[in-house]
């Protein structure tokens, strides 16, 4: 079994390295096959300055985490998929945003010009640095200043994508593609809500098929089908910064993320798994064995 590779801790997060990865071969050596998983959002860490300056307690703010997402994909690296997963709450840093996509409202200084002040995610409050938790409750008891900010992004956001830059990239070198899939889950509420034709368990979001070849999505929406999941494409989610920043299937890099329905495995209110945890990691692992074992040719 291949361990998880600390990445040395920074002063945004002395306590821990801001996430881990694991390869399906050692350092060097080429990836047995051309996929990366990802889990931006399933950090459980929150650095002791988040929460001396947070109007929130402990509970209220990990509702916004995917909580335990790395542990349902924790048998890819023995299928030959390397993953990522973040340390670092998403609540205080989300891995899945452009670096500076950050409200002003929250900062006490200016931000600089170069800042994404201006996009959807930044006006829900859920920009690089959240402004709330997913109730709509506001994290923050002060302002903070933008050399918090800063220090967050350069201490885990910019290692992170390059690490995740330099998986796809080994993929890519061995393979003549790759194939990176994102994983999140999403409140019941929403799943509830659901894609066009109603109810969902699970979002295959690949930016309107803009992220990733078509072969992709199909395949994998067919598996999760035959298993007995409801499964919608692109609503409520159509895909993050990671999917649209690293899909580019004309370079034969393909992105598609994952939202699945937090009902099928968790209890939201404590934030603790259920019985349908053990069925939804089965599957999950039959998933990636499939995809890890595809002939996926048509995609160089």
């Amino acid at each position: 079994m291949t361990a998880w590779e600390p990445i040395a801790a920074t002063d945004a997060a002395p306590a821990v390295p801001p996430f881990e990865l694991r390869r399906a071969a050692p350092e060097g050596e080429p990836p047995p096959t051309p996929l990366v998983f990802a889990s931006p959002h399933s950090g459980r860490f929150y650095p002791e300055d988040m929460m001396a300056a947070a109007a929130l307690d402990a509970l209220a703010i990990r509702r916004s985490e995917d909580a335990f997402v790395d542990e349902l994909i924790a048998e890819a690296p023995e299928l030959g998929v390397a993953v990522i997963r973040a340390n670092l709450a998403r609540a205080y840093i989300d891995l899945n945003r452009d670096a500076f996509e950050l409200d002003p409202a929250m900062f006490a200084d200016e931000l600089p010009d170069f800042a994404r002040a201006r996009t959807a995610r930044v006006a829900a409050g859920l920009g690089t640095i959240a402004r709330v938790v997913s109730e709509g409750q506001e994290i923050y008891a002060r302002k903070l200043t933008f050399a918090e900010a800063k220090r967050r992004i350069e201490g885990a956001h910019a290692p992170y994508h390059a690490a995740l830059a330099r998986l796809i990239g080994e993929a890519h070198a061995a393979h003549g593609y790759a194939i990176l899939i994102d994983w999140h889950s999403m409140p019941a509420a929403a799943a509830r809500i659901g894609g066009r034709d109603g109810a969902c368990d699970i979002v295959l979001g690949d930016r309107f098929g803009a992220a990733c070849a078509g072969v992709v999505t199909q395949r994998v929406e067919r598996a999760l089908e035959e298993m007995g999941y409801r499964v919608a494409r692109n609503a409520p989610y159509a895909g993050g910064y990671t999917t649209e920043h690293y899909g580019r299937p004309g370079r034969r890099t393909h992105a598609l993320q994952i939202e699945i329905s937090r009902a099928l495995y968790l209890d939201e209110a404590v934030l603790s798994p259920t019985a349908g945890f053990a069925r939804l990691q089965a599957d999950l692992t039959a998933l990636t064995r499939r995809l890890a074992g595809a002939d996926w040719n048509g995609l160089k």
